[in-house]
């Protein structure tokens, strides 16, 4: 009855471990196709620079984004809000707002928050920025107006 009552218990264990591994393994993952934009040289004059990165949930489990934080306030991500199935795709759009700033090559980070199996990813941009220019004619003609 003992050895019974033991194989009874061993095989309900196994059976416990199983089903529990098989909840444990499903995970949403992220996939970006690159984690760093640069771009390049551009004048102050040119405006805000904008660049997607698009990713794919490549885990088996429903992705969910909960923040895309920026180092400064002159970086500005956008990140889809509802969930993204497996398989899906979709883009965190990364915007650059250099204007009043100083100019000179810059990289800033944008830490991705999400339920994936790697809780957090850091995506960079970096670029130079040039100083503003100022047609000087088109100035003076638009003050004598």
């Amino acid at each position: 009855m003992k050895k019974k009552m033991k194989k009874n218990v061993f095989i309900l264990f196994i059976m416990l471990l199983g089903v529990s591994s098989a909840f444990a393994q499903k995970k949403a993952v992220i996939s970006f196709e690159k984690t760093t934009h640069d771009f390049g040289v551009f004048a102050e004059s040119d405006g805000i620079q904008t660049y997607d990165f698009k990713f794919t949930n490549t885990g088996n489990d429903m992705l969910v984004i909960h923040q895309a934080i920026a180092s400064c306030g002159c970086t500005v991500p956008q990140f889809p809000k509802e969930p993204i199935r497996p398989g899906e795709s979709g883009v965190i759009r990364v915007s650059y707002n250099g204007s009043g700033k100083f100019p000179g090559h810059f990289k800033k980070a944008i830490t991705i928050r999400s339920n994936a199996t790697a809780d957090m990813v850091r995506l960079y941009i970096e670029g130079e920025m040039t100083e503003k220019v100022v047609d000087v004619k088109k100035a003076i003609k638009k003050d004598n107006s």
